[in-house]
């Protein structure tokens, strides 16, 4: 395993997850989650464990497009929990994650739904 930048803050997982996805790198993307952490990821499954999650990102990537950064909404920090969230550039909902301070004093996500979907009205 090739030594990573890691999230010092919990705001820096989107940035590093959007460099590793555009880099293609499923394992990398993998290492930014804990080891039983949860993605809602494909729609309306789950996918449990930083194996299935490299496995599941190892069969998507070469089939998406580019990411786009976005812009971060203010993180909600209580002790060694966090919530971090950004809106879609398209403004069709939101995106949301659990984050957890390791030992180190980096960030991991424990929680991560890729995918809000805003009902239309």
């Amino acid at each position: 395993m090739n030594e990573r930048a890691k999230a010092h803050r919990p705001e820096d997982l989107t940035r590093l997850f959007v460099e590793r996805a555009n880099a293609k790198d499923a394992e990398g993307l993998a290492l930014l989650y804990e080891p039983h952490a949860v993605m809602a990821y494909p729609p309306g499954q789950q996918t449990v464990g930083r194996a299935a999650i490299q496995r599941l990102w190892e069969e998507a990537l070469p089939h998406m497009p580019a990411f786009t950064p976005e812009e971060p909404l203010p993180t909600l920090i209580s002790g060694d929990l966090a919530l971090t969230a950004t809106p879609p550039s398209d403004g069709s909902g939101a995106r949301a994650q659990v984050v957890r301070r390791q030992p180190d004093g980096s960030w991991l996500r424990v929680l991560d739904q890729p995918e809000f979907v805003t009902p239309k009205s």
